[in-house]
């Protein structure tokens, strides 16, 4: 039995089933990292926000120095047909992908007309808003914009990531708060945070060294059209600690409770409650 779910992938002008191989051991992607992707759902028969989802991630290649060959509208079109190989009801994750196939100017540089292209598509639960996870302080850092490419969503950037849930993993919590280089909190190590205390929301303001998340800007929309104070704020690592509720945004499993950080317990509330109501009356309005 394969490791992964089910799975159909556009590439090349056709769709494949399971796990294709789609690079080589001399493709600058598979050892050198020029490799972007973004994240969109499609869940409940609703795909929220896939224009910005598609748009981001010719934007995240632009950035890494590739070509984004795929217009926003082929990139819907092609998930909705993606869609259909799947039974109706399934929560499927949605993956568009680029990289780089060959060196550029220099062994280190890629060469942006050998972009490739890929928009993979695969069966994946989504996340029970009743269980919710637990937090601790991450032992590394987000890196600044001076470092790496944190104005896109590139693979390059996911190790740190995965180091950070590895130690926190390792102390027997789900997932961890993450720093910046200054000590405030940036988001966690995979998705973005909030906090509500004495009636307000607050999250940290986007400072480069963190992706602003689509859902993030949509929940932090609705439910300020919904009249409830949301600050863009720096936040320590205290603030979290002596909130009233905490909550994260993500496309994998969109607006989810933290219900401990370290040894305290905190319960979902009636900010977390109200957020993912919002997003999912939105999602479901699409």
């Amino acid at each position: 039995m394969a490791w992964y779910s089910q799975t159909w992938s556009w590439f090349e002008g056709e769709w494949h089933e399971g796990n294709p191989g789609i690079m080589g051991p001399r493709s600058h992607a598979s050892w050198l990292s020029s490799t972007v992707f973004d994240g969109a759902r499609h869940f409940d028969g609703v795909t929220p926000d896939m224009d910005k989802h598609a748009a981001r991630v010719n934007r995240s290649a632009d950035a890494l120095g590739l070509k984004a060959t795929v217009p926003v509208e082929e990139i819907i079109a092609r998930t909705a047909e993606g869609v259909k190989k799947f039974a109706p009801g399934t929560a499927i994750y949605v993956k568009p992908m680029y990289w780089a196939d060959a060196d550029g100017l220099s062994t280190i540089m890629a060469d942006p007309d050998s972009t490739k292209f890929c928009l993979c598509l695969f069966e994946a639960a989504m996340g029970d808003p009743g269980k919710g996870f637990s937090v601790t302080k991450g032992a590394y850092r987000r890196p600044t914009m001076e470092t790496m490419p944190t104005d896109s969503k590139a693979g390059c950037l996911y190790p740190n990531n995965a180091r950070i849930l590895r130690e926190a993993k390792g102390r027997g919590f789900d997932n961890a708060l993450v720093l910046d280089m200054l000590g405030n909190v940036a988001e966690t190590g995979t998705s973005n945070i909030f906090l509500a205390k004495d009636g307000v929301v607050k999250t940290p303001v986007p400072n480069g060294t963190f992706l602003n998340g689509i859902t993030r800007q949509r929940v932090i929309s609705l439910l300020r059209g919904a009249g409830v104070p949301v600050e863009e704020t720096s936040l320590s690592y205290a603030d979290f600690e002596q909130a009233d509720e905490i909550f994260s945004s993500g496309n994998y499993s969109k607006v989810m409770p933290i219900y401990r950080i370290d040894d305290r317990q905190v319960q979902p509330g009636p900010m977390f409650r109200k957020a993912r109501e919002l997003y999912m009356d939105f999602a479901h309005s699409k």
